[in-house]
């Protein structure tokens, strides 16, 4: 019996942990649906199959969820490409982490729009993704002064066109399709993305 009893308390964390991974995955789903400003947390309960007072228990609401969510993004991207990557193997992992996870994608792309939380965290928020995106910059120039892609382009200029390819088949599905002839989530326009991307930025000899 004692043991029976020191096991609950273990199987009662594992539950709740359970619940709170539901949860958050429901919130990815609403949110990346509706953005921050048309989500409920009474629909995002009800994805998640649990009852409503549960979002407050366990993150004190809407603006806690969202906050957890941005965190565990930030976290993911930073492990998103293996140490020595080459350019287009970078590029492809990001690709994959994008497309992947389309109601992760469809979040960014809300809070980039400004469909935001409060002030104070949008603030926080933009602040950490201008320090990321600047130290993406700087890594696309050190491939540049160590050849192995061309300087003739800004390294901004790389950066950008690569994000809105990665983003475009979230934002613009239907564009996207129609311009290209493919599933714009599908490996073939992956593929394709890699390989122009490989071409236009290829230093030349």
């Amino acid at each position: 019996m004692a043991s029976s009893g020191r096991r609950a308390p273990q199987e009662r964390g594992k539950a709740a942990e359970r619940t709170r991974e539901r949860i958050l995955a429901a919130a990815v789903e609403e949110f990346g649906a509706k953005g921050y400003a048309g989500a409920r947390t009474a629909a995002i309960a009800a994805r998640a199959g649990v009852n409503q007072q549960l979002i407050s228990y366990y993150f004190g609401g809407k603006q806690g969820l969202v906050e957890e969510l941005r965190r565990r993004w930030a976290r993911s991207q930073e492990n998103v490409t293996p140490p020595g990557a080459t350019y287009a193997e970078s590029v492809a992992a990001h690709l994959d982490a994008t497309l992947d996870n389309p109601d992760w994608s469809r979040l960014v792309i809300w809070q980039a729009l400004g469909d935001g939380s409060s002030p104070e965290s949008d603030d926080e928020w933009a602040t950490a993704q201008r320090d990321r995106l600047r130290q993406a910059v700087e890594r696309t120039r050190r491939r540049q002064k160590e050849g192995e892609i061309t300087g003739e382009l800004d390294a901004e200029f790389v950066l950008l066109v690569a994000y809105a390819l990665a983003f475009a088949p979230i934002a613009l599905p239907r564009m996207v399709e129609g311009i290209v002839g493919a599933d714009p989530l599908s490996k073939d326009y992956r593929e394709w993305v890699v390989g122009q991307l490989d071409r236009m930025t290829r230093r030349q000899p």
